[in-house]
């Protein structure tokens, strides 16, 4: 999964104001089973993001893009994934089906996603019934990194 992560910064990414259903072409799903999590530490799967958003961001101004461009991680516990993108938007502006707040704690969403011992299901046991009415979701987190490089 780090080679993976890595291997983004040597792909083009789509960045289209214009057109910004095209940028869809820069989200990517990173999954892997318990027993391959257990084996990974938090801290190395986000160093290598973190490397992949530096090297985008150069990619990004070689390429002479002037506008907004954000790269940002969130982890998909429904698909059990670790998910990232890059998009045209601000980060405040982004595209998700549920609430969503930007943190800086790349750590905690990647700790969250390793943790998860049942990618993409819930076990038995960890069922909890649904209160009446139903509470506002928590906020999901979403790590972003700023590409612009010549600055807003």
């Amino acid at each position: 999964m780090l080679k993976d992560i890595r291997a983004m910064a040597g792909e083009t990414i789509v960045l289209s104001p214009e057109d910004q259903d095209a940028e869809h072409a820069n989200t990517t799903w990173f999954g892997a089973p318990p027993h391959e999590r257990m084996g990974m530490s938090a801290d190395e799967v986000v160093t290598a993001f973190e490397d992949t958003a530096v090297a985008l961001r150069e990619q990004v101004a070689a390429s002479g893009h002037r506008g907004t461009a954000t790269f940002y991680v969130w982890h998909d516990p429904v698909a059990g994934q670790l998910r990232c993108s890059a998009c045209t938007r601000k980060p405040g502006d982004l595209v998700f089906p549920v609430p969503y707040q930007v943190t800086d704690d790349l750590h905690a969403i990647v700790v969250e996603f390793l943790v998860d011992r049942a990618p993409g299901s819930i076990q038995w046991g960890a069922l909890e019934p649904v209160p009446y009415p139903e509470a506002e979701p928590a906020a999901m987190a979403v790590w972003v990194f700023d590409l612009t490089p010549f600055g807003r």
